[in-house]
Order: C-alpha cells, then structure tokens, then sequence
C-alpha cells in the first residue's frame, strides 16, 4: 500500500486556518511571459493598454483594407501599432468593441502611465484565469519557505540542526564546489541539498507505523496550505482623512537599477519598464494541517521550527527585519550623484524610507527584493556571497553582493519607492 493510500485512511480534524489582509505599497508579481513586445501593448500619455490580441485581428479584418496586412507587419517588426489603431478606430480607439460587443481593450488590462519614457520591452504582472492581476498562493508560500529556512540557520542550537546543515558547513560545502556551480543544473542541485536537509529528511509516523519516501512526501511544508489573492481590482474607497483614494491601481513604471561605485557614490546602470500594482489591497487564507504536522519527525532529530501560523509570521518578520537591516545600512552610505551617466540620482527618499530601526513590514515578496530576499545569502559572509553573485549571476568583481538595486520612478519623475514589502493582519 502506497503513503498516499494509508494517509487517504483517516482524513485530519484539525486544522488552522487564518484569514490575512495583505496591504502594500507597491508591488510587482512577474508572470510566465517575462517581456511584452511593443505591439502587445499601446502606450499613450496617461495609460498603457494591452488589448486583446485575437479580438484587434478580427476587427482589423472586419475594417477592411491593409489594416490587418499592416498589423501583422507591425508585429513581425516589433513596432508600435498607435498610429495604425487610429486610422482603423479614430482617436477614441480604446472604447472598441468586437463582433460580440466585448472591449478590445478591457478594463483590467488598462494601467496608468507614470513614466514619459517611450516604454520598451515592458514586463507584465501575472494574471488570474478571468484576466484580473492577482497574487499566487505559491509565491507567498515560497517566501515563507526562504524565511523558515532563514530561521533554521540563524537558530541551529534552539532547534537541533544537523551539524553538516549548520552554516559553517554549508559555506564550506559551497567554497569547495564553487567552480561547478556556473551550471544552471548545479545551481539547483545545491540549493535543493539544502532544503532537503531542513525540509525533506523526515519521516511520517501515522498509526504506528513509519514512512519515508521522495521529499514530495516528506516535506514538512505538504501541511501548509495558502490560497492564491482575491483579484487586485481597482477601486475607489475612503481614507482615514475623508478623502477617496484608489486601491489595487495598476501602473507602468519605470524601475531605475542602479549600483554604486567604489567611494560608494551612486552609479545608474539601466532602466526597466514595469506593470505593477499601487497601494494593494487584497485578502488570502493560510491553512496549517496541525495533525499532519504531528506526524513529521526528523531523521536527525531537528525540531519543528513552527508549530502554528502566528510561530509563522513571526518567522517571516524576523526574515523582514534582517533584510530591513540591510537595506538601511546600503542607503545610508550611497552618496547621491546627481548626474551619473546623466541621470539624476536622488535617493534620499529612499534613505528616508528606511529610516525607521524596527521593519514596519511581515514580509518582502515578488520582484525586486533581489537576493536577499529570495535566498539566505545573509546568512553567509561577505566574500562568499560576493563570489556567488558573480558565478550564479552578472559578474561585479571587488563589491559584495546584492550589488545592484531597484527602485521606481513616481509620475512627478522622483525616485520613492521600492518594490515588495507588504504587510498583514490577521482578520
């Protein structure tokens, strides 16, 4: 009898379940497509719309004439169809409808524009089946994951953790296999021998009886359940001052990546176009399968480090706080420079940002929060992390790593904001 048959025997009663209203100020969730070509979308002074590509053919050919013959001649050159849509349409093409009086052009495909910059290459935010922007439950569980293992190596002692997964031998372990990590393959071979260890080298104990098997089965996240966002839809609603203000509002922004160089004074290396979404607003479920956690025992006798969903958010806050640490630390030594690679610099709103000691954020989630975010590189010293970056990504010999970081651009052409940081309540 197979694992998944006995434990199908006798369903679990007890199980945890919160509900979580996820807020922040900007965000941005990458979806399967990386990149948009310029005639997947029309960029106009305020907006930025992607249309519904099957549904502008077919009201291409309907018109007649060259239109469709010139659409797909923009298409194979890469350029913009504005023009285009105009002779077809008139200036009021976006309000086009197709044969079954559906908007080309439909709402929740429609961003503001803050940038005055022609927009190239722009990368879309992942949407849901129905077409609405949204936040997947694996995006979320996987950041939980980075920081439950982020805890396991900042606390080996408090949890017992195997000597050959503590720090120290995981930096030895990864110094000695530097040269063959500039395989993608291997990459991914040594980041899953660390989770393994932490998440997968356990055992089920069900009615008295053992079992082990792929780390599919043993992973002690299977009792972890999180639901993807509700839909970011805009709307309008009432701040605390009275005022209306517009929640989940989609927005293409331009994303300054900038470094620095060696006296630390800012240096511009490129510009990003981005579909983000401001001042989000959104609600998901965490479900934790508290009996199935029970089963779960380590084979080298590491303790759970969670055993329900507030140990879990704390877990994530502390994750938070060390990356807040870090961050306030690298703003506060860039020197602005006001026309690197003439580019204006400003960061001082970014350095305000993170002037506060104590993480006002539970968690750094989706694009943008770079490596430390998305790895426990903090957890190893400088040097090593230096070397990974430069095996594992762009090459910056003499700086340590993240070197790079992103930052937006606000429609009044101030650097403000950063990407990721979201807060939760439990309601």
């Amino acid at each position: 009898m197979t694992i998944a048959a006995e434990l199908a025997l006798k369903k679990p009663d007890f199980y945890e379940t919160r509900k979580i209203q996820l807020t922040s100020p900007i965000l941005h969730i990458g979806s399967s497509v990386s990149r948009l070509n310029p005639f997947e979308y029309v960029q106009t002074a305020k907006k930025v719309y992607l249309p519904n590509q099957e549904a502008l053919a077919k009201a291409l050919l309907k018109k007649g004439g060259r239109f469709l013959n010139d659409y797909i001649q923009a298409i194979e050159n890469n350029e913009n169809i504005t023009k285009l849509l105009e002779q077809a349409f008139g200036n009021e093409w976006w309000n086009t409808k197709d044969t079954n009086e559906n908007p080309i052009f439909p709402e929740n495909a429609i961003s503001q524009n803050w940038t005055q910059e022609k927009i190239s290459d722009l990368r879309p935010m992942i949407r849901n089946g129905i077409g609405y922007l949204f936040i997947p439950g694996s995006s979320i569980k996987g950041a939980i994951k980075t920081a439950i293992l982020y805890h396991l190596l900042k606390h080996p002692d408090k949890y017992k953790v195997p000597q050959t997964s503590r720090v120290s031998e995981i930096e030895k372990q990864l110094k000695a296999r530097l040269g063959e990590l500039s395989s993608k393959r291997n990459q991914t071979f040594a980041d899953d021998k660390i989770m393994d260890s932490l998440f997968s080298d356990f055992s089920l104990i069900y009615q008295g009886k053992t079992f082990s098997g792929s780390s599919q089965n043993t992973d002690i996240l299977r009792c972890l359940k999180v639901s993807d966002s509700e839909s970011l839809i805009k709307t309008e609603v009432t701040g605390r001052t009275g005022r209306p203000s517009v929640v989940n509002l989609p927005v293409v922004v331009e994303v300054v990546v900038s470094s620095r160089f060696d006296d630390y004074k800012a240096k511009y290396k490129a510009s990003l176009y981005v579909e983000m979404v401001r001042n989000v607003k959104t609600e998901f479920t965490i479900t934790l399968d508290k009996e199935m956690l029970s089963w779960f025992k380590h084979k080298q006798g590491m303790k759970l480090p969670f055993n329900n969903i507030d140990e879990l958010l704390q877990i994530c806050q502390e994750f938070a706080q060390e990356q807040w640490d870090y961050e306030h630390d690298y703003w506060s030594a860039i020197e602005n420079n006001p026309k690197a690679s003439g580019r204006n610099l400003d960061f001082s709103n970014i350095g305000d940002f993170y002037e506060p000691e104590k993480c006002p954020y539970g968690m750094r989630l989706g694009w943008g929060s770079g490596m430390t975010g998305t790895t426990v590189g903090l957890c190893f010293d400088d040097e090593l992390r230096e070397k990974l970056r430069d095996i594992c990504g762009i090459k910056a010999p003499g700086f340590e790593a993240p070197k790079s970081r992103r930052t937006i651009v606000t429609s009044d052409g101030e650097i403000k904001l950063v990407p990721g940081w979201v807060k939760w309540k439990i309601l």
